[in-house]
């Protein structure tokens, strides 16, 4: 393969641009129609296959894939990085991976240096498509990540940040869905990023979920259904692709997909009822692409095969049942889920005759990126097959616009990212969406003049993208630009004796104790924490900072807020709440069953308190 290009990543002039694409974009736009929900050009199919005929088997087979790559620049990261791309990938840039492989994608982590800043992001994504179109055949690159919000963001401020998709849904608003998926949709393509794998249409039956929890909006699955269209919609207007994940499904799993195979045990007629909604809604949405869930469902494909690796789920329903026909990209290939049957060099090639169009993140890009060559050139695959997907692909590239312009400008990052506007609309729909569970002899809101003194103390996990510290600190300090005067004390999720010893004592000089909790259960350390608490005698107001189902475990609490994670923006809402600057108005959009009688609701869907 051809060497990577290097230079500068300002951003190209239009005719740059097109002449980067030669005879691409002229060919493409040629005899094409308008997408109806967006306005963007639909290009030729029959142009596109031209397209296709003209490309190599190791071109076709690049486009195939998506992957990571260290870096904050595309010719020219840090030492570090370059040290762990040659360890990874065999290469030293984002460019001299593009030149060897040829992937179609690449997909942005806050853990791999490549999103530090907007103006950064920005000129590493044109970086990354220079490279790509300087080569033979260039094509531009789908940039993705994952900005679920709340807990998982890859992009951090000053980019908008909204809450999770659990607080959506205790909101309930499908304008308000609609409203986030338009503003991070605009946001991201800003920056270059036109593919975002969200949102989550998992419905979570499961309270003991450990992996979606509050990334889905609730467990009514017509609920979640609207509110994924909504999203869709809003991402749709913005020209961003969005992502309904996982199909079929991954809601009721007791097991984490990232550490081992989760079994989900519905049959065919609660799939129908319970999991399947979100995602025909998806589809009639006009959705761009699904990701498909590294889980066995025996009622869907008695082989056990991961749905990932299953033709029946993804050919079978996916494709013939429910008709869809845009492009399905696995979840990463780096999870154990999908590697515990096969080996890496069977799951890519598995994952192809199952129905996949793009491979995400492969442990090793070398393996699969061969192991799917070999297998076309010994005759398991063929390359009619490939085009199948390439064209789905291609597709998508085209209605977003990558092929007329893929370039972005830091005057476009400057107008839209993180602007006045939707700072402030995330924080209407935030308000909108905090919960009140209990609020015994009307302890909130806190009175200034009966609590001036407060301490804040409680779990502080490890911070997502959108927070700017740890969640005791940044509690306390919106109840102090609220009037009070709040001190923080980190007690984590595991507080030892001496730690609990300590909390108990800050408590003597405080007027009342606001406690974030994080996951608890009936032996948790942190619920020993707030029954000490309790017996100092001073009002005691619990957060629960990321499940609602918290509040089961700790009956003696006189006031119980649910924020559904702890990023600024969601505990900045609580705050007022708390402060009685706006009234709670979101409801519960899953059950929380009692702790010692699973089968009972203590609080059913829709429960929720008003001052």
């Amino acid at each position: 393969m051809p060497d990577s290009s290097t230079g500068s990543t300002a951003r190209p002039s239009r005719r740059t641009v097109l002449a980067a694409t030669a005879g691409v974009t002229t060919a493409l736009a040629a005899g094409g129609t308008v997408h109806a929900a967006t306005g963007a050009p639909r290009h030729d199919d029959r142009k596109l296959r031209a397209l296709i005929s003209r490309m190599t088997l190791e071109e076709k087979v690049g486009q195939l894939f998506v992957t990571r790559v260290y870096g904050h620049s595309a010719t020219d990261p840090d030492q570090a990085d370059i040290d762990a791309n040659l360890a990874e990938l065999g290469v030293r840039t984002a460019a001299e991976l593009l030149a060897k492989y040829r992937v179609g994608g690449i997909i942005y982590f806050a853990w791999a240096h490549n999103t530090r800043a907007p103006h950064q992001i920005a000129d590493l994504s044109n970086g990354i498509q220079k490279a790509s179109l300087g080569l033979p055949r260039g094509l531009p690159v789908l940039i993705s990540t994952d900005q679920e919000h709340g807990i998982v963001a890859r992009v951090g401020e000053p980019a908008t940040l909204f809450p999770a998709a659990m607080a959506v849904g205790a909101g309930g608003s499908r304008s308000d869905a609609r409203a986030l998926g338009r503003i991070a949709g605009a946001e991201l393509r800003a920056m270059g990023i036109r593919q975002n794998y969200s949102p989550v249409a998992d419905v979570n039956v499961n309270p003991a979920n450990p992996v979606i929890g509050v990334r889905s909006f609730g467990s009514d699955p017509e609920a979640v259904a609207g509110l994924v269209a909504a999203e869709v919609k809003g991402y749709e207007s913005s020209r961003v692709a969005s992502t309904a994940k996982h199909f079929p499904g991954h809601g009721d799993t007791v097991d984490d997909s990232h550490a081992k195979l989760p079994y989900i045990h519905h049959t065919r007629a609660q799939w129908e009822e319970l999991d399947a909604p979100p995602f025909r809604a998806a589809i009639a949405a006009g959705i761009d692409s699904i990701m498909t869930a590294h889980i066995v469902v025996p009622a869907l494909d008695d082989s056990e095969d991961p749905a990932t690796l299953s033709r029946p789920i993804l050919t079978g329903i996916l494709r013939e049942e429910l008709g869809y026909d845009g492009v399905v990209v696995t979840d990463s290939l780096g999870m154990e889920g999908v590697r515990t049957k096969y080996g890496d060099d069977r799951v890519p090639v598995l994952a192809l005759e199952a129905g996949v169009d793009q491979l995400l993140n492969p442990p090793s890009l070398d393996v699969a990126w061969n192991a799917v060559l070999d297998a076309v050139r010994g005759g398991e695959l063929t390359e009619e097959r490939l085009d199948e997907s390439i064209l789905r692909v291609l597709r998508l590239k085209a209605r977003l616009g990558l092929f007329d312009d893929p370039y972005v400008s830091h005057g476009g990052v400057d107008r839209t990212v993180g602007t006045r506007a939707h700072l402030a609309a995330a924080d209407r729909i935030t308000e909108r969406t905090t919960t009140l569970l209990v609020n015994e002899g009307g302890l909130l809101p806190l009175s200034r003049r009966r609590h001036p003194k407060l301490l804040v103390v409680g779990a502080d996990p490890a911070s997502p993208s959108g927070t700017t510290g740890p969640p005791t600190g940044v509690l306390a300090g919106a109840l102090t630009e609220l009037g009070f005067t709040a001190t923080a004390l980190s007690t984590g999720t595991a507080p030892s004796a001496a730690t609990i010893a300590k909390a108990v004592a800050a408590a003597g000089d405080a007027d009342a104790v606001v406690v974030g909790t994080y996951n608890v259960g009936a032996a948790s350390a942190q619920k020993t924490l707030v029954e000490h608490l309790l017996a100092t005698g001073k009002p005691v107001v619990a957060v629960a900072i990321r499940n609602p189902y918290d509040v089961a475990h700790l009956p003696g609490v006189a006031a119980y807020v649910a924020s559904y994670s702890w990023t600024d923006v969601e505990l900045r809402a609580a705050a007022r709440v708390i402060a009685g600057k706006v009234n709670p108005r979101g409801t519960l959009p899953v059950p929380v069953q009692r702790a010692d009688d699973p089968a009972t609701a203590l609080y059913p869907v829709g429960h929720g308190l008003r001052f």
